[in-house]
């Protein structure tokens, strides 16, 4: 029988190759290194836990994509993303949970429209509960669920419906913000973060990311199609000899390398900002989810021979 860690290695091989919708979502240099830099922010009292557990939660902080892709797991698309415009975002007040705007809008336009706020407020909920039983597999496990929906959350292009540029003409530009520049450029990255803080009012925490993350959608976009507009084709992709844009093995089109350089420039550190955002605020979840749940003690928790 395929061991775990191989059943997930030929996943995430197969998601990337076949499936290059499924790259949207950081990729997954951006959620292991938002996963890395979350337990190393937290507090003494849980961080050696889950220290000790990193390799576990790293490669699950991409399951989420894996039952969305690989699984066929039709309720996931939903939680990676909310399209604001189309709950009429800055001209009523949007429903307060994930049933009221079934209640309404109807299942069928939800499922379309997204309802990543909602789930992460959903999840905090579940780990808080997994903390209070102590029971140590589903924390890491909901922990790690937790953390790639509140990265997601921090990239802008997943609040807006125009979540690729697709209706203004710069489509493969959410790879682009979240994959490609990250791994080109994310070595120089500072992804160290204070220790998380305490959410006194999580509902309203989610919601003040995802105002943040779509106050940023104009500023990822204007500049790019700007470039666009000064720069033909061979020189934002990489050319096959076909005369089209070669393709990565997620299926999108490879930018330049200076293409991708000057855009990062005028991006002026925003995709930095936005990862060391999630590592704080992924951080907090957990670390509300624990104080709410009693500050177990997590010294227990703990394999002498693994730390």
């Amino acid at each position: 029988m395929m061991s775990r860690k191989l059943f997930f290695a030929a996943a995430i091989t197969w998601l990337f190759v076949t499936c290059p919708q499924a790259s949207y979502g950081w990729g997954a240099w951006g959620h292991n290194h938002i996963t890395k830099g979350a337990i190393l922010a937290l507090p003494a009292e849980m961080r050696i836990f889950f220290y000790n557990h990193a390799d576990f939660m790293i490669e699950e902080s991409t399951v989420p994509d894996i039952r969305r892709a690989v699984m066929g797991d039709k309720s996931e698309g939903p939680r990676h993303y909310i399209n604001l415009e189309k709950y009429g975002y800055l001209n009523e007040a949007l429903p307060r949970t994930e049933e009221e705007a079934v209640a309404r809008y109807g299942r069928t336009e939800v499922n379309e429209y997204g309802i990543l706020p909602w789930h992460v407020q959903d999840m905090m909920k579940k780990l808080t509960a997994a903390f209070k039983k102590g029971n140590r597999t589903e924390i890491l496990f909901l922990a790690a669920d937790l953390g790639h929906y509140v990265a997601d959350a921090h990239v802008p292009l997943h609040t807006t419906v125009n979540h690729d540029g697709q209706i203004t003409g710069q489509q493969g530009i959410h790879a682009l913000w979240e994959s490609q520049l990250p791994e080109l450029f994310g070595k120089d990255y500072k992804l160290y973060v204070a220790e998380p803080r305490y959410l006194k009012n999580p509902e309203k925490a989610i919601w003040d990311v995802i105002d943040s993350s779509y106050s940023l959608v104009s500023k990822i976009l204007v500049p790019e199609h700007r470039m666009k507009l000064d720069n033909p084709q061979d020189k934002q992709y990489l050319m096959g000899p076909d005369g089209a844009p070669q393709k990565n093995k997620y299926g999108q089109p490879i930018h330049q390398y200076v293409y991708a350089h000057v855009y990062h420039e005028l991006l002026n550190g925003m995709v930095e900002r936005q990862m060391r955002k999630a590592i704080q605020f992924t951080a907090s979840c957990w670390y509300t989810a624990w104080v709410n749940a009693g500050r177990p003690d997590m010294s227990d928790w703990v394999s002498e021979t693994v730390t």
